[in-house]
């Protein structure tokens, strides 16, 4: 049997190759450059005013929402983006609803996993979770990646530092590089004995951790009796806090008996922050269960 130089075939085509096996589990994937960024330019790039699209145009450009697990269009994106040399994986979407824990790499007197430990042991001993074997990606400067299964409802917003120092969250909207990616640095490899795992659980403590919650100086006036506030509070969301800041006044509408009445106003809020119609309404939704609707 002849035997095949792996470093004789294109980095991009490598990346493809790795990508495809991705969607074949799966999960939706989309090209990266070397920098870990997305490696087809927006279609907007060039428009005089700012643009909020997220595919909606039919064109690829969009990040993370180009993201796909359908081979054909995994395809057609490589084929668009010749000098990808990795891929991304979009965090928040079905079937595992990912959520990633991205702990930075450690000091040169510690071993990766050795301070893996130490941060997730810390945490779990703290607010009485465990963790299952999950997969696990090594990055090129020695941090790791954890991958879990987080609850369609509840949707988990990007973080750094929050958790732990050093520790950072991929959550609805954002991705992780995956494993077999080149970057800058090196390339992303899967810990021995991971790769075949399924994403674990989240478990409801972590989760409680990870969950939209918003500081008491950001929270709306009460003062508000129609719940005009809870609508502005949704309006003033930035990109990175849409879901979350609806999901936190969808609640609030809920818990105080306005949830039916705020509703329609609630997701016309959204939109006009960039949200589309169907994830105002699925995020409602999940604010009306988890409120005991």
């Amino acid at each position: 049997m002849a035997i095949i130089d792996r470093h004789a075939v294109p980095p991009a085509q490598r990346a493809l190759d790795h990508a495809l096996a991705a969607a074949e589990r799966g999960l939706a994937v989309f090209p990266l450059s070397r920098a870990k960024l997305p490696a087809l330019r927006s279609p907007h790039h060039d428009d005089p005013r700012p643009i909020r699209c997220r595919g909606a145009c039919g064109r690829f450009g969009h990040g993370v929402y180009d993201a796909s697990s359908d081979p054909g269009r995994v395809r057609a994106l490589f084929s668009a983006a010749p000098r990808a040399t990795g891929y991304g994986i979009a965090c928040g979407v079905p079937p595992y609803h990912l959520i990633g824990i991205d702990i930075d790499a450690p000091g040169h007197d510690a071993t990766a996993a050795g301070a893996e430990s130490s941060v997730l042991r810390e945490l779990a001993l703290r607010h009485l979770f465990e963790l299952g074997e999950t997969v696990t990606v090594m990055t090129p400067r020695g941090g790791r990646h954890l991958w879990l299964s987080g609850p369609a409802d509840t949707p988990v917003p990007n973080s750094a530092g929050r958790l732990a120092p050093g520790v950072d969250v991929r959550g609805a909207g954002g991705y992780l590089v995956g494993p077999g990616s080149l970057a800058s640095g090196g390339v992303y490899g899967v810990v021995p004995g991971t790769d075949r795992l399924p994403p674990a659980p989240c478990p409801p403590g972590l989760l409680r951790l990870l969950a939209p919650r918003v500081p008491r100086h950001a929270a709306p006036a009460h003062g508000h009796r129609d719940g005009s506030g809870l609508v502005q509070f949704v309006l003033a969301a930035e990109e990175g806090q849409r879901n979350t800041r609806l999901f936190w006044a969808a609640c609030r509408a809920y818990e105080n008996g306005l949830g039916d009445l705020l509703g329609p106003a609630l997701i016309s809020a959204a939109q006009h922050t960039g949200l589309t119609e169907h994830e105002a309404r699925a995020t409602l939704a999940s604010a009306w269960r988890l409120s005991g609707g």
